[in-house]
């Protein structure tokens, strides 16, 4: 079975240290998110596992054989029309004009762009439908592994909920995997299967903590209320506040008044915690 797995990953710029002993695994049709503070290695992880930073240390067996990232940034070729931006994993495929815009038209419709805005060059576009054409280009050459770093940040609440579930909806027909950078607790909340706290340590950043912090229908079901509870407990989590440099939550900080039983909730849920001053003592897997 397809399936990307890391061993013992670590990382380092020079004599400063970015990554350490970084165990993960992700199987189709699943989505693990790295959420963490700035500098704790996540998108340096993403670009291991994209190939765009060499390996130094560990082993990373990816066993899917079509990728695809989404940035940050559209990244859309600023001389091509938005139609042929979409169209461009196609083209480097080898696929006929016709088929290729054929299916990026099709699909970029689904993404919510118009048939004019295909027309368009990046400049004339809003950074909603940059971010959809992004969206569609990654998910054209239907890849079983997508790699995000933080596609939606830059996005209002509402597209960012209507792209979240165009992903899923892509996701699930797809069978994708989707290994996802974010610093937003909520979205990893909303679209992971499971979620990795990575911390800054002495030698790089760490997994902490890893799971879901309640039991948890799919994806593509969670609603408002589940994402807010499951927040506010990862948030209740000690090592999960100090890794992201929150003082101590006082005794009453979760609140079970929502009628969610504290013990009851954590039925069918899965979540390890790892201390981050165990170095390379222990060892740690999804």
């Amino acid at each position: 079975m397809k399936t990307l797995r890391l061993d013992a990953v670590s990382h380092a710029f020079g004599a400063r240290g970015v990554l350490d002993d970084i165990e993960l695994a992700l199987e189709p049709g699943r989505t693990l998110a790295l959420v963490g503070p700035s500098g704790c290695g996540k998108t340096t992880l993403l670009n291991l596992v994209a190939g765009l930073v060499p390996l130094q240390e560990g082993r990373i067996a990816n066993g899917f054989t079509r990728s695809a990232c989404m940035f940050q940034q559209p990244r859309l070729l600023p001389w091509r029309r938005a139609l042929a931006n979409v169209a461009l994993g196609l083209q480097a495929q080898g696929v006929a004009r016709a088929e290729r815009e054929r299916r990026a038209t099709a699909l970029a419709l689904r993404m919510g762009l118009a048939a004019d805005d295909l027309r368009l060059y990046p400049s004339a576009l809003s950074g909603g439908m940059q971010s959809r054409a992004a969206l569609a280009r990654a998910l054209l050459i239907e890849p079983d592994l997508l790699l995000l770093d933080e596609p939606f940040s830059a996005l209002d609440i509402g597209l960012k909920a209507e792209l979240h579930a165009l992903l899923l909806a892509e996701q699930q027909r797809l069978g994708t995997a989707v290994l996802l950078v974010t610093h937003d607790l909520a979205e990893a909340l909303r679209l992971a299967d499971e979620v990795a706290v990575l911390a800054v340590g002495d030698d790089g950043g760490r997994i902490v903590w890893q799971g879901l912090p309640l039991s948890a229908a799919a994806p593509a079901v969670r609603g408002d209320g589940w994402v807010a509870r499951a927040q506010t407990r990862l948030l209740a989590e000690p090592v999960v506040r100090a890794a992201f440099g929150l003082p101590p939550a006082a005794a009453s900080a979760v609140d079970d008044s929502d009628g969610v039983d504290a013990s009851a909730a954590r039925d069918g849920a899965s979540a390890r915690v790892l201390p981050l001053d165990s170095g390379r003592r222990r060892r740690h897997a999804c």
